[in-house]
């Protein structure tokens, strides 16, 4: 580590007036948040448009499934490729990219008329939320300072769940306003498609806002643009203390003169992979392991399954991303006083028992005639109470403060590979934990279906005591794998 260069900087930082600094800072950090907010639209609007996609294309659950789970093939090769593109060209650029491919997505899926139709514009929906799900955390690291980076990384997670309370409310005020999400809405389309095109709009300002953001300086260090490093660095910063944050940049790839590569992410005296890799990607597993997906996408699905109606569910579901919100605030305040780590095991503690309880809840019920599961008043309080602390618990902890790590813990040199990999496996733990909830459904019932998740949620505690590190206060030039 290059002490000397670092310790100065941070003196400079500490002692230099950054107000301004500072608010631009905010400014083009909130820019990339909206890529956060797409991300949460994006992956919440299906929520609402399951029974629509059902009629519609007329399919089974597995069929259903797979309507609903395909946007998450695209969300991992998006972040793998993502990663290893945005070395190459840029993580602004790649925003850019992104920002198109959620335009396209939000009109395609909206105007679908067949099952394998709406798959393409899910796939390329996954792509932007891929995408975006790894460059916008790594953008706001690569341009926060270590004192408040936690706290803007963490905006992400605020921009993720805002995405899906917007999507939940949208979809309940339409489907109310229509009678229900397969009825005509307007101009002729039921509310289901209309669900869909509501992000049109952040996805246009999304882009149009891009457009007047710089690239990471570290981005540019990198690839040798050392003016163009400079001149962004000094309007971050101020000029003292970004000139002498470019050294810090350089010294910590002076080892490394080829470009970033796959092949980094093996260490030369080793020969396996780095540690920190494997870390990267058991967070970005457990996140899906614990099973937030299936409340997010199959929430109202869920509600309805113990015995609220469609507008009930829908209404549970904007709830939920109220708390959500409230949660991530707090995390806002807590991330960058007591660091990563007690987050996320107090977090995988608290979600191993409200899951636990959740499961109780569900394991006392019966099925009707119809198949659908009837809980006693008593028992329905718990579940939908332990199910919402649940999401408190998972936006205070995990949901947030993963991105969070993701983006700030690999070293300059293998950032990019590292997101890349942890994105696949974060994207295709989704994918799988999405697919296979209405099978499980169907086939083990909803009590051992949340006892996996619950079981998953008490695992993690273990991972996060012996193999996470914190990353509090450590600028990205400290880090190592």
């Amino acid at each position: 580590m290059h002490r000397g260069p670092r310790m100065s900087s941070i003196a400079l930082e500490r002692n230099a007036p950054h107000d301004g600094n500072t608010r631009y800072i905010l400014l083009i950090s909130l820019v990339a948040t909206i890529g956060g907010f797409l991300f949460g639209f994006d992956s919440g609007v299906i929520n609402g448009t399951v029974d629509g996609l059902r009629v519609a294309f007329d399919s089974d659950s597995v069929g259903t499934g797979f309507n609903v789970a395909s946007m998450l093939l695209g969300c991992a090769i998006g972040a793998f490729f993502a990663g290893r593109l945005a070395d190459l060209y840029g993580r602004r650029a790649l925003l850019i990219v992104a920002a198109m491919l959620f335009i396209a997505s939000a009109w395609g899926s909206g105007v679908a008329t067949s099952s394998l139709e709406f798959v393409v514009y899910r796939v390329l929906g996954g792509l932007a939320v891929g995408a975006a799900s790894v460059m916008s955390p790594a953008y706001i690291s690569e341009v926060s300072a270590a004192r408040y980076r936690g706290r803007l990384a963490t905006v992400q997670q605020i921009a993720i769940i805002s995405g899906l309370f917007a999507a939940f409310l949208s979809n309940y005020l339409l489907a109310r306003f229509a009678g229900a999400s397969t009825e005509i809405l307007w101009a002729g389309h039921e509310a289901w498609r209309w669900m869909f095109w509501m992000e049109l709009a952040p996805a246009v300002l999304f882009l149009l806002a891009l457009l007047f953001i710089p690239e990471s300086p570290r981005f540019l260090v990198v690839k040798k643009r050392t003016g163009q490093a400079r001149e962004v660095l000094v309007r971050l910063y101020g000029e003292a203390v970004g000139n002498a944050k470019l050294g810090e940049i350089e010294a910590s790839l002076a080892d490394d003169h080829h470009r970033p590569r796959l092949s980094d992410l093996i260490g030369k005296a080793t020969g396996k992979v780095r540690p920190i890799v494997w870390v990267g990607i058991g967070l970005a597993t457990f996140q899906q392991l614990v099973g937030i997906n299936v409340v997010f996408y199959y929430g109202a699905v869920l509600w309805q399954a113990v015995g609220f109606s469609e507008n009930d569910a829908l209404l549970i579901n904007v709830l939920s991303g109220a708390l959500s919100i409230g949660a991530c605030l707090l995390t806002v305040a807590l991330i960058d006083r007591i660091g990563r780590k007690p987050l996320l095991w107090i977090g995988s503690l608290g979600m191993a028992v409200t899951l636990g309880l959740v499961t109780v809840a569900f394991a006392t019920g019966s099925l009707d005639a119809e198949g659908t599961l009837q809980l006693s008043d008593a028992m329905g309080v718990l579940a939908l109470v332990a199910a919402n602390v649940y999401v408190i618990f998972f936006n205070l902890s995990w949901g947030p403060v993963m991105w969070v790590m993701l983006g700030e813990m690999f070293p300059n040199q293998i950032r990019g590979s590292g997101l890349a990999v942890a994105g696949l496996f974060q994207w295709g733990s989704n994918f799988a934990i999405t697919m296979t909830f209405p099978i499980m459904l169907a086939g083990i019932g909803l009590a051992a279906t949340y006892g996996f998740y619950a079981l998953s949620a008490f695992v993690s505690i273990f991972f996060v005591l012996k193999f996470v590190h914190e990353t509090r206060g450590r600028e990205l030039e400290q880090m190592e794998g």
